[in-house]
């Protein structure tokens, strides 16, 4: 006879019509929210940025209660374009909207927001691609150096795709903005008329407004859990643009000893801390080529989550390199985040490069050209091979030498 209990078919665990009264244990799930899943490195809830190859740098997404800073390119082009992919995703998805700005209105970017594609996947051109077991003299136009590199899919596979695609050509229909509710945070609207203009105390910068403004959304819409959210839980997603510029009234773009050396690394850390413990999620983007202090640009990485640096071409020697003819600047990832892990992903971040079409801003990984194909004149391959020394230490061994690599 078996003891009780054992294996479960003890007498007073057995109901009358023979079945067991054990029931698995229902495990905690995360909140199914609209435009968000489950990374499946650590389960932290994620969300698109709006370019899914980006989302696939960053190890699937942005990770929601984080906080993203894009150090701007030189003339704030793509970065803003990426802020706009950014909000555009989160109205196609239903999120919450809060928008902050110095220079331009947000009621003007919202209105200039791209609009989706959702009838259609683009297609990228490939340059080169290898038909499997081709000839020799096929395989030998590829960079030898990246025949064995795995690639960055900048068109993730229609099953795994997450996040949108937009045509920039297109401003996105009015009756998508009307039905998320948005907040505008415009700083020149936000100064007291009844101030003096002159009063030094009043216009310096501390961030306290605009961080007031971000915790009122925050409360006020229940992302925090102090008013719960009615119906279908969502996510506040935060926009704000050139943070730190002169026209937010702080100095370390424009001073070397700047008297608000701490207003900005304040903010970012009493914003940090309102994020983790809340449905949110920060995109800044921050003109960090203009910061005199590189002190102050050390502290405002440490204080972020992720960063990721935009190198525009435009402007500089390179947009006429042949070295770089079919991309419009580098990206650089500076930080991943690490949560609820002892170690970062290790998602391969390095030699990426990005371009922009009429409906598409993908980033690639920057292959050299195929400089020994027969229709490519000696002169050319010479500038070729003594433009190489541009690239970044990456990118394998460049030639260094004025004549092209022989094999």
């Amino acid at each position: 006879m078996a003891a009780p209990g054992v294996g479960g078919m003890s007498g007073r665990n057995v109901p009358a019509g023979g079945e067991t009264s054990f029931r698995r244990k229902a495990r905690g799930k995360l909140p199914a929210i609209r435009g968000a899943r489950p990374s499946v490195h650590n389960g932290q809830l994620l969300v698109s940025t709006g370019v899914p190859s980006l989302d696939h740098i960053l190890g699937g997404g942005l990770a929601v209660g984080t906080l993203l800073v894009i150090e701007e390119d030189a003339y704030s082009t793509y970065s803003n374009l990426l802020l706009k992919y950014f909000v555009a995703e989160g109205i196609v998805n239903g999120h919450e909207i809060f928008v902050a700005s110095a220079s331009e209105d947000p009621q003007m970017t919202l209105k200039d927001l791209p609009a989706p594609l959702t009838d259609e996947v683009p297609k990228l051109e490939r340059k080169v691609e290898l038909e499997g077991p081709g000839s020799e003299g096929d395989s030998m136009k590829i960079a030898w150096r990246y025949q064995n590199l795995p690639k960055v899919e900048s068109v993730p596979l229609a099953s795994s795709r997450f996040g949108h695609y937009y045509d920039i050509s297109k401003p996105m229909c009015p009756d998508m903005l009307q039905s998320v509710k948005t907040h505008r945070f415009y700083l020149p609207q936000m100064i007291s008329l009844e101030e003096p203009y002159s009063s030094s105390s009043k216009m310096t910068c501390d961030y306290s407004q605009l961080l007031h403004s971000i915790q009122q959304a925050v409360h006020q819409g229940g992302f925090d859990g102090s008013n719960p959210q009615r119906g279908e839980k969502n996510i506040l997603r935060i926009g704000i643009q050139s943070l730190g510029s002169v026209l937010w009234g702080d100095d370390i773009c424009s001073d070397e000893r700047p008297h608000n050396v701490h207003s900005l690394t304040r903010f970012l850390y009493a914003l940090r801390g309102l994020l983790r413990s809340s449905l949110s999620v920060c995109f800044i983007t921050l003109p960090a080529h203009l910061i005199q202090n590189k002190a102050i640009t050390v502290r405002v990485r440490n204080l972020s989550d992720t960063v990721v640096g935009l190198e525009s071409f435009i402007g500089s020697e390179r947009e006429s390199n042949p070295l770089y003819k079919d991309y419009h600047g580098l990206l650089y990832v500076h930080k991943i985040p690490r949560l609820n892990s002892l170690i970062c992903d290790e998602t391969d971040t390095k030699d990426l490069a990005f371009k922009l079409k009429r409906k598409l801003f993908s980033i690639e990984r920057l292959h050299l050209p195929p400089d020994l194909s027969d229709t490519v004149s000696r002169s050319s391959k010479q500038d070729v091979a003594g433009s190489a020394k541009l690239l970044s230490s990456g990118c394998g061994t460049a030639a260094v030498g004025k004549k092209h690599l022989d094999f």
